[in-house]
């Protein structure tokens, strides 16, 4: 628990200064001594980590009720556009963060755990899970059971998807590393999962049902099931300050094409 006290000072310094994102390199740096990296890089052989999970989701949930006192006191659009915008930094930050503690657990088209590392779990229940567990009000059942383009809807209007079918995978990934850094959910040909995108690059975290049939987090190099994929369509949670001020709120998100 001692970590998860050293991340709430740390995020509540930053936060109350309005760290927004002139502060977030400073904030995802202090995150990252709560534990291990947000991203786990290079390692062969990953764990999961349930207890640290545990500590995310309660330190997700304790953030969350406090943003959204914050919104809620907000007495001018210019205050609660701040609240919006370090909610952002703090779900970009902890996102990858709780993806992480799932590396290593084995993949199942019809694996539905709850917690990393135990039984199997499949790419819309990673995700759909992941989500929840981050306070995101959505039926995890009924989301992980859709179609890759509903699951975005659930969440993004289409104006706001990016659809690529065909498109070679140099130019794909190419304009992924030029996008707006962010969380995304992207859904392929059969599979569904999230980009990870800093400043110039991006990672794809997902349960995969190829080798090594696990919950992964690959490099643009990596990515062999993204690249394989003929269709591709993705849209960025963190860019849409109307997901973030439902998240904040503990609104609902009801699943499309349920």
């Amino acid at each position: 628990m001692k970590r998860s006290c050293f991340g709430s000072l740390v995020l509540s310094a930053a936060l109350a200064a309005g760290a927004g994102w002139a502060f977030r390199g400073d904030l995802e740096r202090a995150w990252k001594k709560v534990g291990k990296p947000i991203l786990v890089i290079g390692e062969l052989k990953p764990e999961p980590d349930p207890e640290r999970y545990t500590v995310l989701k309660e330190e997700a949930e304790r953030w969350r009720l406090e943003f959204s006192k914050r919104y809620r006191e907000a007495r001018t659009d210019a205050a609660r556009k701040v609240v919006i915008g370090d909610a952002r930094v703090f779900l970009e930050t902890v996102l990858p963060d709780m993806m992480s503690c799932w590396l290593g657990t084995p993949w199942d088209f019809n694996g539905t755990s709850e917690t990393p590392g135990e039984g199997n779990i499949a790419c819309g229940y990673f995700v759909a899970t992941l989500l929840r567990d981050a306070g995101f009000r959505v039926h995890r059942y009924r989301l992980a059971r859709q179609p890759s383009q509903n699951i975005l809807r659930t969440f993004l209007p289409s104006s706001e998807l990016s659809l690529r079918v065909g498109i070679p995978y140099p130019e794909y990934a190419n304009e992924l590393r030029q996008m707006e850094p962010g969380i995304r959910i992207v859904g392929l040909d059969t599979h569904v999962g999230f980009i990870v995108g800093r400043a110039g690059a991006f990672r794809f975290v997902h349960s995969s049902g190829s080798e090594p049939w696990c919950v992964v987090d690959e490099s643009e190099e990596d990515a062999t099931v993204l690249e394989r994929s003929n269709y591709r369509v993705q849209g960025s949670l963190t860019a849409n300050p109307a997901v973030i001020r439902k998240w904040l709120l503990g609104e609902k998100f009801p699943v499309h094409g349920h």
